[in-house]
């Protein structure tokens, strides 16, 4: 398995931030971002960006991984 790069750090330090983010809006309708940066300001709007980035990158990191075979594990073998 390969190791993470700096990209990938990157992108799921912004998906935690997002993430929580999304928590603080769901349970406590309170945007962390909005209250740190601005509502809809050029600069929350960057962090909101480069959150959405982020999930894309993860997506390219995960996606492949899915389709792999466990190793150990006979392709086309059903259990039961």
């Amino acid at each position: 398995m390969r190791r993470f790069n700096t990209l990938d750090w990157i992108a799921i330090i912004l998906i935690i931030i997002g993430g929580l983010n999304w928590g603080l809006i769901g349970f406590f309708r309170f945007d962390l971002v909005a209250a740190l940066l601005g509502d809809m300001t050029a600069l929350s709007r960057i962090v909101y960006a480069l959150v959405g980035i982020a999930a894309i990158v993860a997506l390219a990191i995960i996606v492949p991984k899915l389709s792999r075979p466990v190793p150990g594990e006979k392709v086309g073998v059903s259990r039961p």
